[in-house]
């Protein structure tokens, strides 16, 4: 009797210390989901390292480097597409696939697929999941959750399944087998909607560079990926209704069409006349390569020509694209669209004198702002010291190295040859920008932030002189 009720006692223990440990981790994700994210990303490129050490994940005898494997797991999380090594000859069949369920993981966010995987089991979301889940898709509101990840998974599969569609039959055209043509139909669809950037082909892209087909599908995928989630599901509920889209649908679509067109200016007017990019391509594949390459450098990292020889004037261009990237709640990196769009009309109504920054007939918050202008700062911040970093282990130039870290942080995946040139230590630098330009600034801050803080009192105000 005294041996049962000891080993009742020891269970009950047991049960209630699982008890409280459970508590405790469920305190702590509540309290910050975004301190999950980032753990739960270091966890996932972790596990995608480890398999790309093992020797089934190379081609060649013995096993990939330790900083390979692990610039090329986290540039696949974080849905980069910066590599030191060429995809098709160093890795194996096996490395590919990992690369390919890495992307698609990452895509999709780590969180939004765990919080997809409970609804799928559960019918539902608890408050628990539902907060985890708009960290994760930024959804605004928490009833929108629900929606939202049925929007993710199915926009992701529709658009994944169309986009391989549309390039099957092209590649059996350029003389692929029916295998070899389908595989790289999936591949491309997943890396080109994912904003990926990775290729299965020595040459890259440019070996599509012919092909306006290849090329639109691509871009397309790629610009629609960098849009983000939020702006898709508001389209697909409200797309015959324009007007009643919320600002920021209509910032983020306004913002990344005056973008790509600027981007296409300027590019064709740097490079028209470079014989070793697109000088001597004729009229229409100069354009078309401009075009494409002013939709995807904003995160999509696809290249059909030697970005290192391109001007330095262009590259200036690709920086500031690379370092505004896309839509939030997106694949794509970068600042976001939107935080350059509120920056912009915050200076202009203080240039003309308002009090209020409005947009599309819609007045923007002040902590808007602020947050904007916090985002600005932190990503100046960390692309400035990435830079210092990789000057100090290199001996690259400062405009091929601050074009690496700004591609690097901004989750693009454009290079101008310093990543594979880079020793160990650089790819370390660069495997940490990109963890941190998938998490975001903000995000990371929120995480690293132990609570919240407020004052219960004001002082007076004062205004310093500015400019």
């Amino acid at each position: 009797m005294e041996s049962t009720a000891g080993s009742g006692s020891s269970d009950g223990e047991a049960q209630s210390s699982r008890r409280r440990l459970r508590d405790a981790v469920d305190d702590a994700v509540l309290a910050s989901p975004a301190r999950t994210a980032m753990v739960a990303f270091v966890l996932v490129a972790a596990v995608v390292t480890a398999l790309l050490c093992l020797p089934v994940a190379v081609r060649s005898p013995g096993s990939a480097s330790f900083a390979d494997a692990l610039l090329v797991a986290v540039s696949a999380v974080c849905v980069t597409g910066l590599t030191p090594v060429v995809t098709e000859v160093h890795w194996s069949s096996f490395g590919i696939g990992v690369i390919t369920v890495a992307v698609q993981v990452g895509g999709i966010g780590i969180l939004t697929a765990a919080s997809l995987l409970g609804m799928a089991m559960s019918k539902r979301l608890g408050i628990r999941q539902r907060l985890l889940a708009a960290q994760a898709t930024s959804a605004s509101q928490l009833g929108q959750v629900g929606s939202l990840l049925r929007v993710v998974l199915l926009t992701m599969i529709a658009a994944e399944v169309v986009v391989a569609s549309l390039l099957l039959p092209r590649f059996l055209l350029r003389g692929e087998g029916v295998w070899e043509a389908l595989w790289h139909s999936v591949f491309y669809s997943v890396s080109s909607f994912n904003n990926a950037g990775f290729t299965v082909h020595a040459d890259g892209m440019a070996h599509f560079a012919d092909d306006p087909w290849v090329l639109s599908v691509i871009g397309a995928a790629v610009f629609v990926g960098s849009l983000g989630f939020p702006v898709v599901f508001v389209m697909s509920i409200l797309w015959r209704t324009p007007r009643a889209w919320d600002l920021h649908t209509k910032l983020t679509l306004a913002t990344s069409a005056i973008l790509v067109a600027v981007g296409w200016v300027l590019l064709l007017a740097f490079e028209n006349a470079n014989p070793r990019t697109l000088g001597g391509t004729g009229w229409f594949g100069t354009a078309g390569e401009a075009l494409f390459l002013s939709v995807v450098s904003r995160s999509g990292g696809f290249a059909t020509m030697d970005i290192e020889a391109m001007s330095q004037m262009s590259h200036v261009v690709l920086d500031l694209l690379m370092f505004i990237g896309g839509g939030s709640g997106s694949t794509a990196g970068g600042i976001k669209v939107t935080t350059l769009a509120v920056l912009v009309l915050a200076a202009t109504a203080e240039a003309r004198g308002f009090t209020d920054t409005t947009a599309f007939h819609r007045r923007i918050s002040p902590g808007s702002i602020r947050l904007a202008v916090s985002v600005l700062l932190a990503g100046g911040t960390i692309v400035l010291l990435g830079t210092i970093a990789m000057l100090g282990v290199t001996d690259e130039p400062l405009d091929l190295v601050l074009f690496e870290v700004v591609s690097a942080f901004a989750t693009c995946g454009l290079s101008v040859g310093v990543t594979e040139r880079s020793p160990d230590e650089g790819l370390y630098v660069l495997s940490a920008l990109m963890l941190v330009g998938r998490l975001g600034t903000i995000t990371l801050a929120s995480a690293l932030a132990q609570r919240s803080q407020s004052r219960r009192y004001r002082y007076a105000e004062e205004r310093p002189i500015i400019g």
